[in-house]
């Protein structure tokens, strides 16, 4: 991977566990430091402990998180780990952290005997761990898990300081996630200049695609506008395609490019999302389905869980067993969340809007390969 996707994908580089990498980027972010600051207006921090890019999205979409939490309790008990490390010690056991955290919680009282709490706060621990944000240096979270009563002892990385970025404003009385984006250029026309050249970038960059929308208007224009030199500076930065739509945008990654999550995905759910995609195109043509005039495919949230038990009926045989196993309710589910997350679907007034991604990214089983059984178990 190169610098520039290295940078892009990760969250930081932490010298204490990449040494060598830490020092390569260091030596190379003089040349992409313009790229970063003039096309997406991100700060790069660099000191003694890290490498990172402050990395902000061009809008908020509904599948961006940390999707390790699943639930947003996690989220606050995480912001209250960040808090406690501001102040602890280099080493700490888990009984101090679990006191704090007691103590600070304010929207309800937390006991730890509760299964629930304990099992939500292990799943921060092990995301902080795996972020480097702490490391284990005795003990396991699994007597924890179990009774409550286990103890672990924990070492500050002192990387947690860093893993928020810095506000120039009072984010108190924030109530719109769209307030965080609007932070940076407030007293800036953001449909002109240097404003909507990066949110156009950002969009490119960390987006699965742009469809345009009234919100988005001055941004299609710019970008078919400015198709030619977008498609070529970018290229000389990475191994890609831009691909403009009338109503849809796409940078298509080529072989050599391995930058961040990209679909199709190396997983059952992408090859699902794939063959549904196909079964779409299917009832377009036949005329089931109508598309409208800015290429828009909306249907009943019924109709869309009609195909998708169709998607599974047909395709079953080819699924993995984990897959094949699902009740037709859990597969809905299942598959409903990662579209959403993939930005492939969207709730609109009661419906779902199915995104053109639907008519370009297809896939089909060889019928052959149905009628012998599919895959093999696995």
């Amino acid at each position: 991977m190169s610098t520039l996707e290295i940078l892009l994908e990760r969250r930081w580089i932490l010298k204490h566990r990449e040494k060598e990498l830490y020092y390569k980027v260091k030596d190379e972010i003089g040349v992409l430091r313009p790229f970063f600051m003039e096309k997406l207006g991100y700060q790069i921090v660099v000191n003694p402990y890290l490498i990172k890019v402050e990395k902000l999205p061009a809008r908020p979409e509904p599948w961006m998180g940390i999707t390790d939490f699943k639930d947003k309790r996690e989220y606050v008990f995480f912001c209250l780990v960040l808090m406690f490390l501001e102040d602890a010690s280099e080493q700490f056991i888990l009984s101090q952290l679990t006191e704090y955290i007691q103590a600070q919680f304010r929207e309800e009282d937390i006991d730890w005997k509760e299964y629930l709490y304990r099992r939500q706060l292990i799943r921060v621990l092990k995301y902080c761990v795996k972020m480097g944000i702490l490391t284990v240096n005795d003990g396991s979270e699994d007597e924890f898990a179990s009774d409550g009563q286990g103890e672990v002892l924990y070492e500050n990385t002192v990387v947690a300081r860093y893993f928020m970025r810095t506000f120039t404003q009072d984010i108190m009385n924030y109530t719109d996630p769209k307030q965080f984006g609007k932070e940076e250029w407030i007293g800036v026309d953001e449909d002109r200049g240097i404003v909507r050249r990066q949110r156009v970038y950002r969009a490119l960059l960390m987006t699965p695609g742009l469809y345009k929308d009234k919100s988005l208007e001055e941004d299609f224009a710019y970008i078919r506008n400015q198709r030619n030199f977008l498609g070529g500076d970018l290229a000389n930065y990475l191994d890609c395609e831009l691909q403009v739509y009338r109503n849809s945008v796409f940078l298509i990654l080529g072989e050599n490019c391995y930058m961040g999550r990209t679909f199709p995905e190396e997983n059952m759910r992408s090859d699902i999302v794939l063959l549904f995609h196909g079964l779409v195109l299917e009832k377009v043509h036949s005329g089931e389905i109508s598309v409208g005039t800015e290429e828009l495919v909306l249907i009943s949230e019924e109709y869309f869980l009609e195909l998708l038990e169709l998607c599974r009926e047909h395709y079953r045989n080819g699924f993995i067993k984990t897959f094949r196993d699902m009740t037709t309710q859990e597969f809905c589910m299942e598959m409903t969340t990662y579209m959403m997350q993939m930005g492939f679907i969207q709730w609109e007034n009661g419906n779902i809007r199915i995104s053109t991604a639907a008519g370009k990214i297809t896939g089909k089983y060889p019928e052959a390969f149905l009628e012998q059984g599919g895959q093999d178990e696995q």
